[in-house]
């Protein structure tokens, strides 16, 4: 059975982070340098899973943790009254079917909950299956995007929004 939770203080926050390093490994292949996934430390994202204004959501499927998702405020001042998904990762072997989903579908439920009307996250513009998914699921490419440099790489990220009720 597939629960989808906020995390809990016993959660296991390694174990929460592997969820993050896998996926990034799966996800990013052939975008960010394959060297600079390599060195992705066990546990790195421990200590960030729990930021101050930050909500977390932990999908688990027989009580192992397999997904994660970090949302709230948006982080951006232009945006300062909309929600943001921070993050979603599922562990490889459960991606593409239909647990992303149902994971997205909790955290725009519980957004709106807060009281947000409109939600942003970013996404790698090379990652065209992420891309697909978020416009599957009622997103919409905004004309926003930032540049950054992951492992060496120049990278863009395109903001995706959308409203709900």
């Amino acid at each position: 059975m597939v629960e989808i939770r906020y995390l809990l203080p016993e959660d296991d926050l390694p174990e929460i982070s592997g969820v993050y390093e896998k996926s990034w490994k799966y996800a990013y292949k052939d975008i960010i340098p394959q060297s600079y996934l390599d060195s992705i430390p066990e546990g790195c994202w421990a200590d960030n899973i729990r930021k101050d204004g930050r909500n977390n959501f932990v999908m688990t499927e027989e009580g192992k943790i397999i997904g994660t998702s970090g949302f709230g405020r948006s982080r951006w001042e232009k945006y300062s009254d909309w929600g943001e998904i921070v993050s979603i990762y599922l562990l490889p072997e459960y991606i593409a079917k239909g647990y992303g989903r149902r994971l997205l579908r909790a955290v725009i439920k519980e957004l709106g909950k807060l009281g947000f009307h409109h939600i942003l996250l970013w996404v790698l513009e090379e990652n065209h299956r992420a891309r697909k998914f978020y416009e599957k699921n009622g997103f919409v490419q905004s004309k926003e995007y930032r540049d950054d440099t992951i492992g060496g790489k120049e990278v863009r990220e395109v903001m995706y929004s959308c409203k709900i009720d």
